[in-house]
């Protein structure tokens, strides 16, 4: 009877100690409402872009993010990325929408990205004519501790061929 006794006390011990361990239920399927707020977080991108407002532009990117545009060095950090915008805001010529075609994002809720396309037209600081471009982009996300989404890389291609270097003189 003893043995019964511990037997029987070693298998509730087991059983309870297995309780302990279960795996937490997965977390909420909240795919479809980030998506939306990555689409959303975009579309007032654009709206800040044409209201040249370099502080509400600049929000959309989290601290660390890095921005790389065609010919110019990677702008590394939110500050440096706020800096970096503010001569283009400041041109009266700029033009600057873009237009997502594909948003993803990751299972665990936590991360996503969007492709695109855009249209700029900036003032050339040579000619001090019009200069259009066009191109691709690709944008990641990370989720905010409040539930947000910034930006932390946004990479800008393109499509126009660039001018060649003209020679010096000898």
């Amino acid at each position: 009877m003893k043995a019964f006794g511990m037997l029987f006390c070693a298998a509730v011990l087991a059983c309870a100690i297995a309780g302990c361990n279960t795996a937490p239920p997965p977390p909420p399927d909240t795919h479809d409402a980030d998506v939306k707020a990555i689409s959303d977080n975009e579309v007032q991108w654009n709206q800040d872009y044409a209201a040249k407002d370099l502080d509400k532009v600049a929000s959309h990117y989290a601290d660390d993010a890095v921005l790389m545009t065609p010919g110019e060095p990677a702008m590394k950090g939110k500050q440096a990325i706020h800096d970096g915008l503010q001569g283009m805001l400041k041109d009266p010529a700029l033009v600057l929408q873009f237009k997502t075609s594909m948003i993803e994002v990751a299972k665990s809720g936590d991360v996503g990205y969007t492709q695109g396309s855009y249209e700029m037209t900036v003032t050339d600081s040579t000619t001090h004519k019009p200069l259009h471009d066009h191109g691709s982009y690709v944008t990641t996300y990370r989720k905010q501790a409040d539930g947000s989404w910034k930006a932390e890389a946004d990479i800008a291609t393109s499509a126009v061929p660039s001018m060649p270097v003209p020679e010096k003189k000898k």
